[in-house]
């Protein structure tokens, strides 16, 4: 009998002992990882983790990032705070000097009417002494905000106009709309430059667009273009597969040789576009291609080439029809290559010239297609990526260049109403009692046994 209580005394004791050491190192372990947050992201397409090119982003930011949501406790569309919260939580764990603070519009109105916010939930962006209102919560508005924000100085871009060059802001599918819409929104300044007009390329124009002149350009405008870049100006040139329309002497300028044709690429046929469609896969050792990993296109494009002995440094940025070849000829159903005549591929499309002018680096872009800027093409694979990472380092701006955030996928799951009962009957009745019923018969054949 003694010998029962005194067993039953040391497994209470041991059993004692376990339990206080169990719920001490449990103790311990929530002391030690109080400060530790660790999350996985098991979401389709990891829709609750930055994309690489927003982390980028931020790590360009050196100072704090100051973001006051004007947003209720409580809404009648649920908790908006808690929306927000949510939402800012990634750009909070990539940037730790990324803060957050809330102010409620009921209770402080006239703060909120001085901020000149309108809705619940706005944001206001402050960077660097510079602010910025945000309504949406997207990562691709709000990393487009912070681009913005980013930039030093207001950055202007121009396009020559007045020769049925294609406008930055045309909405034709040769213009240029779409792609002068992502540049208001990653913080660019455009505007349309009549040099018929003007007595000269303003100064303070940071990167001047030259777009497929479609008729001969004044040889007195050539003239001011060729002394913008002589002062150092920054130049982006698209130029279609025809004629030069008078800018032979600017081609001359930039130690260009550009050989009259049209690159037919058969790869296209596999994708069911027709040959003179160009696949870009080989990018150049360039700060404008160094991220590209996504295919572009070249539509109608010619051969870019550098006469030896320029005073430029010439980097080819792309190279297309790597089994292709640039078409002398005209262009029908029988185009074939002819070694006679036309040039083996690949061919180099765009490239970028670099020289030194007093202390400071100038810089011009030249592509063979104006095309794979257009409206008609802007949305095809990496081409919005490339056009803007063009201008960014045109601009100075090297340090932006990025490839840009894109929206992920989200799947949804909808449910008719029977289909919504159907399921939850089947987790909150049959299940349940599936397993009553499967335990009941173990338990059953044990005590049978």
């Amino acid at each position: 009998m003694k010998s029962n209580r005194k067993l039953r005394l040391q497994l209470l004791i041991q059993n004692g002992l376990f339990v206080i050491l169990l719920l001490a190192f449990a103790t311990a372990i929530v002391w030690i990882t109080k400060d530790i947050k660790t999350q996985w992201d098991l979401t389709e397409g990891q829709r609750n983790t930055l994309s690489q090119a927003s982390i980028d982003v931020l790590k360009q930011l050196t100072g704090p990032v100051n973001v006051t949501a004007y947003a209720t406790a409580q809404d009648a569309e649920g908790d908006v705070r808690k929306t927000v919260e949510t939402f800012l939580g990634s750009y909070q764990r990539a940037k730790k000097d990324f803060v957050l603070t809330f102010v409620d519009p009921r209770d402080q109105p006239q703060k909120t009417q001085a901020a000149g916010v309108r809705a619940n939930g706005e944001m206001v962006v402050d960077y660097n002494g510079r602010t910025e209102h945000l309504t949406s919560l997207t990562e691709q508005d709000m990393t487009n905000l912070l681009l913005r924000l980013a930039r030093s100085a207001e950055r202007q871009v121009v396009y020559l106009d007045g020769h049925g060059e294609r406008k930055l802001d045309g909405r034709a599918n040769h213009d240029l709309g779409d792609f002068g819409a992502q540049l208001s929104v990653k913080g660019f300044k455009t505007a349309a430059l009549n040099l018929a007009v003007a007595p000269e390329v303003p100064d303070n124009v940071a990167v001047l667009i030259i777009a497929g002149p479609r008729v001969d350009v004044l040889t007195g405008e050539v003239i001011k273009i060729k002394r913008w870049i002589e002062k150092g100006g920054n130049l982006l040139w698209l130029i279609d597969n025809d004629s030069l329309h008078g800018m032979q002497g600017l081609a001359d300028e930039l130690g260009l040789n550009l050989t009259s044709g049209t690159v037919v690429d058969p790869a296209a046929g596999g994708l069911k576009l027709p040959p003179t469609v160009a696949l870009a896969t080989a990018y150049g050792q360039h700060r404008i291609t160094e991220r590209s990993t996504v295919m572009t296109v070249f539509p109608f494009a010619r051969r870019i080439a550098a006469n030896e002995g320029g005073k430029w440094r010439f980097t080819p940025l792309v190279e297309v029809a790597q089994q292709g070849w640039l078409e002398t000829g005209p262009i029908d159903k029988n185009v074939a290559f002819d070694p006679k005549k036309d040039v083996q591929g690949p061919i180099v499309v765009a490239a970028a010239l670099e020289r030194s002018v007093g202390d400071r680096k100038q810089r011009i872009v030249v592509a063979g297609s104006g095309h794979f800027l257009a409206n008609q093409y802007i949305g095809t694979l990496g081409n919005l990526d490339l056009g803007v990472n063009m201008i960014n380092w045109l601009a100075g701006d090297e340090a932006l260049i990025t490839v840009q955030p894109r929206s992920r996928s989200d799947l949804t799951l909808e449910l008719t109403r029977p289909g919504l009962a159907l399921l939850g009957f089947g987790f909150l009745i049959v299940l349940p009692l599936a397993l009553l019923i499967s335990g009941g018969v173990i338990w059953w054949r044990r005590r049978k046994a």
